[in-house]
C-alpha cells in the first residue's frame, strides 16, 4: 500500500511540478561561483509555517520565515538520531555488520503499515548498516528505534541522549518523546506512560538548520546513503521490501529539478506537522541547507513541501553569489593587531582556515570586514604579548556583512575563523621597552 501510494503522488507531483514548479525560470543570471538556475523572484512567498534557508558549512542564514518558532518534525527527528548512531560507529561502539536482535515492543512499530516502515520480527537479527539504510532513504520507524536502543540500552536512555546531544548543538526549547518522530502513542510501550499519546518531538525551523548543518560538517558520507533512490532491504530473505525515497527531489525522481542538485536530506509528515522536509543541494560547490516546517499536505500526492524548497533554493542561487577567503587570506578590519613589549609594535594575522559567505547581487565584497579577537592567555594590556611564534594561532577574526539582518544560527552576526601569525612576535629589548614606558608617560 505504501509503494502503491507513492508511485500515485510521483504522477501527481511530476505533473504539478512541469506546470507550476518551473515557472520559477526567467533571465537573471547568478555569478561563476554559484548556481546557474534562473528565477523571476527576489524574495520568497513560502506557504509554509515555518522555513529556512542556510549555507551547510558557515551557518550564514540567507532566508528565514518564522524559522524560531516550535513545531512538530516529524520523522526529521531521525537526523538527530543518527547524528548519534554515527558517533557510535566512529567511536568503536556499532560496527556495520553488528547483528542487533529485534524486541516485541519494536517489532509492534515495525508491523504497522500505515506508518513507513521495513518488516522487523521480534527475535530476528538485522545488521546496524541495514537498519541504518532503512532509517534514511525509507524513514523506517522500527529500524531507527532499534539502532537506539542498540546505543543506549533502553528508548528511553537514547531519547535521554537525543536531548543532550540536541543540546550541544545549540538546538534550544527541544521537546523529545521518541528517536523516530511518531506520536507517543504510535510507538506504543517505547513511549511515556505519563505523557499524552499526541505528543510528538517539536523544535524549531532553525534548530533543524543547526543539526542538518553538524551531521554534515561532522560526517559527510551521510549523503552516500540520503542520495540513493531506491534499494531493497534484506533482498532475498522474507523481510525483503523495497525501499522508494520519500525525498522526491532527487535525481531522476518525480519532483527533481535539473537546476538543483539535491542529495539529501529527510522528510517528516505527521497529521500535526503536515508536509515538512530538511533538503540540501551542492550547486558549483556550494551547498545549502534549507528547512520547510508544515507545508500544506492535503493528500498523500500533496508536492507542496518539495515546491517550497525548490523556491526556496532557486531563490539562493540566483540571488547571492559567493566570496571565499583561502587560508592565507587577510579580511578588512583584521589584518593587524596589536603588539605588548615586541619589537614591532604590530602584527600581521591571516586566516587559518577557509570560509565562504554569501553576498546579495546588489552588495559587493567590500561589505565584509571582521574583528579580531584575541585569545586571553597570550595577551596583556588587551595586546598579544611578545614573544609568539610565527604561525601561531592567536585568537579568532569574527567576519561579518554590513547590512546584513540574518546573520548566522545561533543568533550571531559573525562567524568566526582562527587567525594566526605570519612571522614570529619578537620580544623588544629592555632600553626599547624603558624608552616607550618613559614616551607613554608624556
Amino acid at each position: 500500500m505504501k509503494r502503491l501510494k507513492q508511485v500515485v503522488m510521483g504522477l501527481v507531483t511530476a505533473v504539478t511540478l512541469f506546470a507550476g514548479g518551473l515557472s520559477t525560470a526567467v533571465t537573471s543570471t547568478i555569478t561563476a561561483h554559484a548556481a546557474s538556475t534562473k528565477s523571476t523572484s527576489t524574495t520568497v512567498n513560502l506557504k509554509a509555517k515555518a522555513g529556512i534557508a542556510v549555507d551547510s558549512q558557515t551557518g550564514q542564514i540567507l532566508y528565514s520565515k518564522n524559522s524560531d518558532q516550535t513545531l512538530p518534525v516529524a520523522s526529521m527527528t531521525k537526523l538527530l538520531s543518527i547524528y548519534i548512531v554515527l558517533d557510535a560507529v566512529h567511536s568503536g561502539k556499532l560496527k556495520w555488520d553488528q547483528k542487533i536482535t529485534i524486541s516485541k515492543d519494536i517489532a509492534k512499530v515495525a508491523k504497522n503499515t500505515n506508518l513507513s516502515n521495513v518488516p522487523l520480527r521480534a527475535g530476528h537479527k538485522y545488521t546496524v548498516k541495514a537498519l541504518y539504510q532503512a532509517s534514511l532513504i525509507y524513514s523506517a520507524n522500527g529500524a531507527v528505534e532499534a539502532l537506539g536502543v542498540a546505543v543506549a540500552g533502553t528508548p528511553h536512555a537514547f531519547v535521554n541522549m537525543m536531548k543532550t546531544q540536541a543540546k550541544k548543538l545549540g538546538m534550544t526549547d527541544v521537546k523529545i518523546y521518541n528517536a523516530c518522530g511518531l506520536t507517543n502513542k504510535q510507538v506504543g510501550n517505547l513511549g511515556y506512560s505519563n505523557v499524552k499519546g499526541s505528543a510528538e518531538n517539536e523544535w524549531s525551523a532553525a534548530d533543524q538548520a543547526k543539526l542538518a548543518v553538524a551531521l554534515l560538517n561532522k560526517y559527510p558520507e551521510v549523503l552516500q546513503t540520503t542520495k540513493i533512490t531506491k534499494m531493497w532491504f534484506e533482498k532475498g530473505t522474507q523481510d525483503a521490501t523495497k525501499m522508494d525515497n520519500w525525498n522526491w527531489m532527487l535525481k531522476g525522481l518525480t519532483a527533481s529539478y535539473s537546476k538543483l542538485h539535491v542529495d539529501g536530506l529527510k522528510t517528516g509528515t505527521s497529521d500535526a506537522a503536515g508536509a515538512n522536509f530538511t533538503g540540501t543541494a551542492n550547486n558549483n560547490g556550494n551547498r545549502i541547507v534549507t528547512v520547510v516546517l508544515h507545508a500544506a499536505h492535503k493528500s498523500e500526492t500533496d508536492a507542496s513541501r518539495f515546491q517550497q524548497t525548490q523556491k526556496m533554493m532557486s531563490y539562493v542561487y540566483n540571488n547571492f553569489k559567493t566570496v571565499t577567503y583561502k587560508a592565507g587570506d587577510q579580511v578588512k578590519g583584521a589584518k593587524t593587531v596589536k603588539t605588548n613589549d615586541a619589537k614591532e609594535k604590530t602584527a600581521k594575522t591571516v586566516l587559518s582556515d577557509s570560509v565562504k559567505l554569501w553576498i546579495r547581487d546588489d552588495q559587493v565584497a567590500s561589505n565584509i570586514s571582521a574583528t579580531t579577537t584575541l585569545k586571553s592567555k597570550l595577551t596583556k594590556n588587551k595586546a598579544l604579548e611578545a614573544p609568539v611564534a610565527k604561525n601561531t594561532e592567536v585568537g579568532t577574526a569574527n567576519i561579518s556583512l554590513k547590512g546584513d539582518q540574518l546573520g548566522f544560527l545561533g543568533n550571531t552576526k559573525t562567524t568566526k575563523v582562527p587567525v594566526k601569525v605570519t612571522k614570529a612576535v619578537e620580544k623588544a629589548n629592555i632600553f626599547v621597552r624603558m624608552w616607550r614606558a618613559i614616551v607613554s608617560l608624556f
